[in-house]
């Protein structure tokens, strides 16, 4: 038996000044600073090439949602500092909770 479970769309994310330009410069940055990590790996030489050209349409993608779509984009940054913050709280109370 197959199931198919449509789930309801989120809602459109709420519009504030700068909004389009924060949202462009974070689809921007995330796909280079994963390329910066990978011509950083050593012996990566095979690797760069294709790198930089996942990267390279990657912005291009995640810039034009971003922009032309912007009520639809969602922050990468934010995703990426709930879970810093999560990781942080957890980590202050192991610190606390543990003696030392």
């Amino acid at each position: 038996m197959f199931v198919v479970i449509a789930r309801e769309l989120r809602p459109d994310a709420a519009y504030w000044p700068c909004r389009r330009l924060l949202a462009a410069i974070d689809a921007v940055a995330w796909p280079f600073a994963l390329l910066l990590l990978v011509l950083h790996v050593p012996a990566a030489d095979g690797l760069v090439r294709p790198a930089v050209a996942v990267a390279t349409l990657c912005a291009a993608f995640r810039l034009c949602s971003a922009v032309l779509v912007n009520h639809r984009y969602r922050f990468t940054t934010w995703r990426w500092a709930r879970l810093v913050a999560l990781l942080l709280v957890v980590w202050a109370v192991m610190k606390l909770a543990l003696p030392t």
